[in-house]
């Protein structure tokens, strides 16, 4: 499990194609890799990955080596990335430690792509747009991991397929600390939705379908005349955590 509070910003020495899959030599940012041993979980841009060999002395490891299957690379992205890429890390959370962010578990959901970048005073606001059906599951005000990043939705936007928008804004901590400034519009990012709200959204929408049963069809007709969705219906869940 990991909290979301992005730990640095890592670099990609070296990778390497192998069949099936691609290793990757990430360069760690100072003090990162301290204790790291081979088998530990790390979330690169939001991906869990298990480091299978550590480069430097004992127990100070400047750099680390990671697979990718040929799967978490389709659907991330980690195929994308070369030499000289910057990208967020994290390692595990222990047992006991704060999570000023939310619970992640690095299994990305689907990739978004930045359709807008403003620059408010001392804030960098992105729009970033989600392909269906995972829109349903993010509502302005609640949790959303972006690269890695437990962030707070600002604002949102569904579409009666599913698709649609959601803003994030940032402040310089955040873009210090992150990859996000170097974030051009039309760049891809990781997103993880939040798990609970998942749930909650997916329950409520089973109840409305064992309820509806064969009125469903005619309810949703109605809805998209009005430019709704049946995940209109379903209230949002708040976050319950500063």
């Amino acid at each position: 499990m990991f909290t979301g509070i992005v730990q640095g910003i890592a670099t990609v020495a070296a990778l390497v194609e192998r069949p099936g899959l691609r290793s990757f030599t990430l360069a760690l940012p100072p003090g990162f890799g301290d204790g790291l041993a081979v088998g530990a979980s790390v979330a690169v841009d939001g991906v869990c990955l298990t480091a299978t060999a550590l480069h430097g002395a004992p127990g100070r490891v400047a750099a680390a080596d990671f697979d990718v299957m040929q799967q978490s690379l389709n659907l991330t992205t980690l195929a994308m990335l070369q030499p000289g890429s910057r990208i967020n890390v994290e390692r595990a959370a222990r047992d006991g430690a704060e999570i000023g962010g939310h619970p992640l578990s690095g299994h990305v959901d689907a990739m978004g792509r930045v359709e807008q970048i403003r620059r408010p005073e001392n804030n960098h606001v992105l729009r970033i747009v989600l392909p269906a059906p995972w829109m349903r599951y993010v509502f302005a005000k609640g949790y959303i991991a972006v690269n890695g990043a437990s962030l707070t939705v600002a604002e949102a936007q569904r579409a009666a397929d599913g698709s649609g928008w959601f803003e994030v804004w940032l402040i310089p901590e955040t873009l210090r600390l992150t990859t996000f400034g170097d974030k051009p519009e039309g760049a891809l990012l990781n997103i993880e939705i939040e798990r609970q709200t998942q749930v909650f959204v997916d329950t409520v929408r089973a109840a409305i379908d064992e309820q509806l049963g064969p009125l469903r069809p005619a309810l949703e007709a109605l809805l998209r005349q009005q430019g709704r969705s049946l995940d209109d219906l379903s209230p949002p869940r708040l976050p319950t955590e500063t």
